[in-house]
């Protein structure tokens, strides 16, 4: 017992010993409530038809584990007795730990709402713009919460926050003067939700990469490649590049030259056109344009050149479309014995 009896820092053994298992105590209760939640609140609460309370509970299950924590923890402290100046550090770091609580809740408060109203909504728009904004405005009203409290939390802790505010100032600019890769790539990517260049799952062409864009951020933009590869590129990029959107275009065209020998007449120039333009027509609408154009144009060095433009509709699979039409083409002309040139040459040997 006279081990209890001594004294350190100004309490007994027995006073610090009461003081540590009641701070145990207050956290064996915060595990209690956190098992409450877990096992029995939030079973009951998804057996009912509301989604309010399953977000309750969801809200305030762990902040409120940590208040009772923190709670019972500074009632345990007072058992002791402490000089006015530990009493003073004690008290604002317990009232900036509430505020750094009720910031944690309030984010979860932004997270819920955003995630159980704002994502649906989203979803069901045409748009991409949206899809790309929301993280952005999560991450925002998340930074500006926690932002808030610290000050708030600093301010009322006996800090000078202006004058930290002020020094903050001149380390972040000259933190801005070592990044400005950095600067330069938010502004790129503030650029492209701005101007619109393109928007996820587009088909874009830049600085050598010709690939369909999976995510745009603030600071870079990543494309998955004909390779099936991820390239990451910074978004100042795109402010000093040309951006070639291939999803854009209308219809893709395609400029078909075949070259038919010259042992051919007009009759058979005449056929192979009107073959063509019997075999172009049952693909309209499903893989070409209904506006496309034949013609005998050339005469080559090797052959008699008919040419054969169509455009490919906007969705159409291109190289499935173009496989369907040169097959046709082949079966249809070997059929008429229609054949193509190759270069070739004739000798004249005259005898002396």
């Amino acid at each position: 017992m006279e081990f209890f009896e001594k004294t350190f820092y100004g309490n007994t053994v027995k006073d610090w010993s009461i003081t540590l298992g009641l701070i145990i105590l207050s956290i064996l209760v915060a595990k209690s409530v956190y098992w409450l939640f877990n096992r029995v609140l939030k079973k009951r609460a998804e057996k009912s038809k509301t989604r309010f309370d399953d977000l309750f509970y969801d809200i305030i299950e762990e902040p409120l584990v940590f208040t009772i924590a923190l709670a019972g923890s500074w009632y345990s402290i007072h058992a002791l007795h402490l000089s006015e100046r530990s009493e003073d550090i004690l008290g604002k770091a317990y009232y900036f730990l509430i505020i750094i609580a009720v910031a944690w809740s309030l984010t979860r408060i932004v997270d819920a709402l955003i995630r159980e109203f704002l994502v649906p909504l989203v979803e069901k728009t045409e748009s991409d713009l949206d899809d790309q904004l929301l993280p952005i405005l999560r991450k925002t009203l998340r930074a500006a919460i926690w932002i808030i409290a610290v000050v708030v939390g600093l301010d009322n802790a006996g800090y000078d926050v202006g004058a930290l505010l002020a020094g903050l100032g001149i380390g972040g600019l000259a933190l801005a003067l070592a990044a400005q890769d950095s600067v330069k790539n938010l502004f790129g990517g503030i650029m492209i939700f701005v101007d619109k260049p393109f928007k996820i799952k587009d088909r874009i062409k830049v600085g050598g990469f010709d690939g369909t864009v999976t995510e745009i951020g603030l600071r870079s933009t990543r494309l998955t490649t004909l390779e099936g590869r991820m390239v990451t590129i910074p978004n100042s990029t795109f402010t000093s590049s040309f951006i070639e959107n291939i999803s854009s275009e209308p219809s893709r065209k395609v400029v078909l030259n075949l070259g038919l020998t010259y042992d051919m007449d007009e009759s058979k120039l005449e056929k192979a056109m009107e073959l063509l333009n019997e075999i172009a027509t049952p693909f309209k609408e499903e893989y070409i344009e209904p506006d496309f154009h034949i013609g005998f144009n050339a005469f080559n060095d090797f052959s008699l050149n008919i040419i054969f433009v169509y455009y490919i509709t906007p969705g159409a699979p291109i190289l499935e479309a173009q496989t369907k039409i040169n097959l046709e083409i082949l079966k249809r002309f070997n059929a008429e014995g229609l054949d193509f040139a190759f270069p070739t040459q004739t000798v004249l040997h005259k005898e002396a």
